[in-house]
């Protein structure tokens, strides 16, 4: 399908001129609302807005620069995803979501890359491409999501996945580093679903958001350095590596640090409860009965930290 078979398809569900056609002589604008496409892509929950707008060119056998160029979108720089997204101004939103067949406000609250409360505007209708820190970057969606949504789509998708959803439940995957391509599969440690769905009920706790970032450095900090349950882990890591071929070296990172999220993941949660619910009264000995419980929760018999262990600077000088 070429540019002109794209936008004589859009104009053709209502008649509308194409984009840029010229009717008696005058150039017409191209219309927020007039124009649907006529092809329906779904975004998924979370979708990094270039891998939508790749999915969506792919639907009309395009690219994504003949896509935005058909639709009337100026793309400003190059990129190329996750390292870098696609940031729509409100008036390419509106484009976008027009040639999509998607309500605008649905497609906003999919994409968290696109501009909240989006509207049609007098604005210049841009995509730029904004490079993405590794923190910021969006990671391969579960393939069997992508395939229940897309039938006849490509599997690979990119999301940005919420901080409280590591691994997919249902399907059993999950994508830890964004260097990583194609998800893992999880199956084979059972406790990964688990602790999915415990981070789940641990979302509703108030303090969810800053126990999870706290015990995210903590047991990232103690499995850089070998310290608590390495064995565990690495026990974990072994299993993930030999489900998943596709977990090798690569020339940036290893099996090890592609994976730790995911090899971390139900201590990281469980830690994470922990923190949450720790009485904000403290007892005689606080940092004594907190790394009791800790301990507890994480299966250990003991749990006694190094004087630069970052567990105990919180629970002894940064613990609210």
């Amino acid at each position: 399908m070429t540019q002109t078979e794209l936008t004589d398809g859009l104009a053709a569900v209502t008649g509308a001129a194409p984009y840029g056609a010229s009717v008696a002589g005058a150039r017409v604008t191209q219309s927020l609302s007039v124009a649907p496409g006529v092809l329906r892509v779904r975004p998924l929950p979370g979708e990094a807005a270039a891998s939508y707008l790749e999915h969506l060119a792919h639907a009309y056998r395009l690219t994504v620069p003949q896509l935005l160029d058909g639709i009337g979108i100026t793309v400003h720089g190059h990129g190329v995803y996750p390292t870098a997204e696609l940031s729509l101004s409100p008036t390419a939103a509106c484009l976008a979501a027009d040639a999509a067949r998607i309500r605008l406000d649905s497609l906003t609250r999919a994409l968290p890359g696109l501009p909240p409360n989006c509207t049609a505007s007098a604005g210049p209708a841009t995509a730029r491409w904004k490079p993405l820190e590794r923190q910021q970057q969006a990671v391969a969606a579960c393939t069997m999501c992508v395939r229940h949504r897309r039938p006849s789509a490509p599997d690979t998708a990119w999301i940005h996945r919420p901080w409280h959803r590591l691994v997919c439940p249902r399907h059993q995957q999950a994508a830890p580093d964004p260097r990583l391509t194609t998800p893992l599969r999880t199956e084979i440690a059972p406790e990964l679903t688990a602790a999915c769905y415990a981070h789940q009920r641990l979302k509703r706790h108030p303090r969810a958001a800053s126990a999870w970032m706290t015990a995210r450095a903590i047991t990232t900090r103690w499995y850089d350095h070998q310290q608590h349950l390495a064995d565990r882990w690495q026990s974990r890591l072994n299993l993930l590596t030999a489900a998943n071929p596709h977990l090798s070296p690569t020339s940036s990172a290893s099996p090890a640090l592609l994976a730790r999220d995911l090899v971390i993941y139900p201590e990281t949660v469980a830690l994470a409860r922990t923190l949450a619910t720790l009485p904000r009264k403290r007892p005689p000995n606080p940092a004594h009965d907190a790394l009791t419980a800790i301990a507890r929760r994480l299966g250990l018999d003991t749990l006694t930290p190094t004087a630069h262990d970052p567990l105990g600077a919180y629970l002894t000088h940064t613990r609210p």
